[in-house]
């Protein structure tokens, strides 16, 4: 399901919760989807029984990647990621980082890439103090948008 806005994510989201679901949070850009970001996302679906997925949209995965990115619009990822087995909620966030829609939603579970360390992961404080849980999943090395970017101007 691809929300139309936070209010629609939110109220999905307080349905699962009321029906003692554990709703599980995770965002990034997903430029190009690869191997790393469908293992990321099924690894990151098991640490509960729903996955929100929030994508930056357009303008902010710009900001936060450069000029020349995205490749692929937010429809068009919100799209790709919608139609992943593991992820049940997509909603478009225009902000430079989730602090905002992490406090929206308060999910059970945060997640993000072993890239980042508990100190560094935006929402984090949001929902430890709310009784959840933050969990890192171990990156997966070789695997990023930006080699696939690189192969392919080599070509």
């Amino acid at each position: 399901m691809i929300a139309k806005n936070w209010i629609e994510a939110n109220k999905q989201v307080d349905k699962w919760k009321s029906t003692g679901l554990k709703v599980v949070f995770t965002n990034g850009c997903f430029d190009i989807l690869h191997r790393g970001h469908v293992e990321y996302l099924t690894d990151a679906k098991a640490c509960g029984d729903k996955l929100v997925t929030a994508l930056n949209s357009d303008s902010s995965a710009h900001s936060l990647k450069g000029n020349s990115r995205p490749i692929q619009n937010q429809d068009d990822r919100a799209a790709i990621l919608d139609a992943l087995a593991s992820v049940d909620l997509v909603v478009i966030f225009n902000e430079e980082t989730p602090a905002e829609i992490v406090k929206t939603l308060i999910p059970d579970v945060l997640v993000k890439g072993g890239d980042y360390t508990p100190e560094t992961i935006i929402g984090a404080d949001t929902v430890t103090a709310n009784g959840g849980e933050v969990k890192i999943i171990p990156f997966r090395s070789g695997q990023s948008t930006s080699i696939i970017i690189e192969k392919i101007i080599k070509l």
